[in-house]
């Protein structure tokens, strides 16, 4: 099989794979090749595969989709981070996902500041025109 896992900014994993284990919202499931063509919603979690030469590999996602159509398995999740040492790969996903969250604030922190600035414009653009 092969497995790609991508999410909105970059390509996390592209390489042919062995066996494929994930989580859905009822609980994980394996792939071997050959295994049916199906879609499923992924939780946030660890992806575990192994390669061609036998070694596990992990990637931390964040909810997505896993979509599975012959040979190929697209995994798409609004963030990822792979890893063969789960304890290293703890360290990476606590620090990325806590820039992530810290973006995310300062995003929605600017879009206040945006709304309010509109709305102070809508009330003196009603002021001068009444």
């Amino acid at each position: 099989m092969r497995l790609e896992v991508i999410t909105p900014l970059a390509i996390c994993v592209d390489r042919p794979v062995r066996r494929i284990v994930a989580e859905a919202p009822d609980g994980h499931f394996g792939m071997w090749p050959g295994h049916v063509d199906f879609v499923s919603e992924l939780v946030p979690g660890i992806l575990l595969y192994e390669t061609e030469n036998g070694a596990e590999r992990f990637v931390a996602v964040n909810s997505g989709t896993l979509v599975k159509c012959g040979p190929e398995v697209r995994v798409a999740v609004r963030g990822a981070v792979d890893g063969d040492d789960l304890g290293t790969l703890r360290a990476r996903v606590e620090s990325d996902f806590r820039q992530q969250d810290e973006e995310e604030r300062q995003s929605r922190a600017a879009l206040a500041r945006l709304e309010a600035s509109m709305i102070r414009r809508f009330r003196e653009l009603g002021m001068t025109g009444s």
